[in-house]
């Protein structure tokens, strides 16, 4: 069993005491034109105004009492440590395919060069072509596509949103196999401070690790109490990351998790995770955007639990609330409608995060200021809600809950 945990998330709506979060840096300017939808971005945020956003975000979150941890910040810790900054950057080499041959030796003499502060900056900003002396001796900086690009690592621009390259579940936490390349260094980044910060190093058991095949983030990953997980099967993650998750949490014996409700949403940029269109506020009310469900609130769900042998069961189910109502044994609760329902305004509001509300505390939650129908729609029905700043953090496609990955919310009563 687990001696004093270093991680506590067993709702998604206990008090916020600790909360992960990534100042965006030098890696939103490295977006141009060309790159943007490579790097799954629509627009490229300004920054200066970026950063002011995100920091009254942080500051929020403060106010109402949770420990903000940067995890820039932890990586930098984790990097004082010779041994371990030499295994990051062969390790983060690795995964952008530098392997063997002169850029790669090159890289690696650059990287190592650099004092932590540099490297963790130019890991999340990537490398350009031009900080190294490369004097064409490699056929790629003189002939294709690669010539022609003018980074050899690309930045990490979504790494502000860091719900989804792990989830925190019970005591332990899911390092994600993330499905598109832009993404797949954050959660390398997770595996590290995991394994190397004292605050967590041992402390955490690692339920699904990002050495697997199947894709699956956080975003769609939402703890709805300490015995039940609903997963969205969704444009990121996978129906076999889901069932291998299950038989996972389980077997295991620090694992409180004995039923999954296995969401599946349209795969499409604009409902990319589950809580894009659907979070927890209150012990009895969620938002939804209501284009994932038909008239009758019908969809495809599936209950994952174990039988006796320990095997992994399926259950369908095609009606969200009355599924809700099963699992979390209630008799009534509150659905939400993103844009009170309406065709335009919810479809609106969510391409612009209105479903994505983070719970700081039963019946409490941060959202953006921009979407004024769904929050004025949540305060008609008790919710408090706090507004913050989304001119230019919305241009990510991601809102709160995306923007905080949390290490530890008080149990509910």
């Amino acid at each position: 069993m687990i001696k004093q945990p270093a991680i506590q998330v067993n709702s998604e709506i206990g008090t916020l005491r600790e909360v992960l979060l990534h100042r965006p840096g030098a890696e939103i300017e490295n977006i141009t034109p060309d790159t943007m939808e490579r790097l799954l971005f629509d627009d490229i945020p300004f920054l200066k105004n970026a950063q002011a956003e995100h920091d009254a975000f942080a500051d929020l979150l403060r106010e109402r009492g949770a420990e903000v941890v940067y995890i820039e910040q932890l990586l930098a810790e984790c990097l004082q440590s010779a041994d371990t900054r030499i295994a990051f950057i062969k390790r983060y080499l690795e995964e952008h395919h530098y392997t063997t041959g002169t850029v790669a030796q090159e890289m690696q003499k650059y990287l190592q060069t650099l004092s932590v502060k540099d490297l963790v900056q130019t890991i999340y900003a990537g490398i350009r072509r031009d900080a190294l002396d490369l004097k064409h001796t490699s056929l790629d900086e003189v002939a294709g596509t690669a010539a022609e690009d003018p980074f050899l690592m690309d930045p990490l621009p979504n790494a502000y949103f860091t719900r989804d390259p792990q989830a925190s579940i019970g005591n332990g936490m899911t390092i994600n196999h993330m499905t598109y390349a832009a993404r797949q260094p954050e959660s390398l980044i997770t595996e590290f401070v995991m394994a190397h910060h004292p605050r967590f190093s041992q402390r955490v058991p690692i339920w699904l690790d990002r050495n697997q095949d199947n894709r699956i983030e956080g975003g769609d990953e939402l703890v709805l109490n300490e015995h039940t997980l609903a997963i969205g099967i969704s444009q990121r993650t996978s129906s076999k990351a889901v069932q291998t998750l299950a038989e996972h949490l389980f077997a295991s014996p620090d694992s409180q998790i004995d039923t999954i409700m296995a969401v599946e949403i349209p795969h499409n940029h604009a409902m990319m995770h589950l809580d894009t269109v659907f979070t927890m506020v209150n012990t009895d009310q969620f938002t939804v955007f209501p284009g994932i469900m038909d008239d009758a609130g019908k969809m495809n769900i599936n209950l994952l639990r174990a039988n006796n042998q320990g095997e992994v069961v399926l259950e369908h189910r095609d009606n969200l609330k009355r599924t809700l109502l099963e699992v979390l044994n209630l008799d009534d609760l509150d659905l939400i409608e993103t844009g009170n329902g309406d065709p335009i305004n919810a479809a609106r509001e969510q391409w612009n995060d209105g479903s994505n509300n983070l719970a700081i505390a039963p019946g409490e939650v941060v959202t953006y200021d921009r979407n004024y129908i769904s929050i004025q729609l949540m305060r008609e029905h008790g919710i408090t809600v706090h507004e913050i700043k989304s001119s230019e953090l919305s241009r990510g496609r991601g809102g709160a809950r995306c923007m905080s990955q949390p290490l530890w919310r008080d149990e509910l009563n």
